[in-house]
């Protein structure tokens, strides 16, 4: 019986690759790459904290609701990101900044939340330069 289940590990480990499209058509190669969940996931904390702000203070929320939706949203985190990363990477650039989320964001059919989140992004960039600033006020000024 031992033997009966070293065939089957053998071919799992020969499986190759599977070679995949982009949403820009582009191929790639998908590896089977073993990630811890703790890596994949959102802690489940913060799920919880950011369901419950969202619901009255005595409703509960089950286990594998949370579960369910840390699954989701880790996923939905990773789809954007891929995509500004293949716009970022078509680009020849490194770093995937705000915009590239808003534009695949928009590329990806979620574009209800792109002019909200604009108008977030340059909010909090207005508040990151006056930090920068204060921040060069106070070692000029010593």
């Amino acid at each position: 019986m031992a033997d009966a289940a070293a065939p089957d590990k053998a071919a799992a480990d020969d499986k190759p690759n599977a070679v995949q499209k982009d949403a820009a058509g582009e191929e790639f190669i998908e590896e089977d790459v073993s990630v811890r969940e703790q890596d994949r996931f959102l802690p489940i904390a913060n799920i919880s904290r950011i369901m419950k702000k969202a619901l009255p203070s005595n409703a509960k929320i089950a286990k594998d609701a949370k579960e369910t939706v840390q699954e989701c949203v880790s996923e939905f985190i990773s789809f954007i990101t891929s995509e500004a990363s293949d716009k970022c990477q078509r680009e020849k650039r490194k770093t995937i900044n705000g915009d590239d989320l808003l534009w695949a964001m928009a590329t990806l059919g979620f574009e209800d939340y792109v002019e909200p989140l604009k108008v977030y992004l340059s909010k909090y960039r207005e508040v990151e330069g006056e930090k920068a600033n204060q921040t060069k006020a106070g070692e000029g000024g010593v």
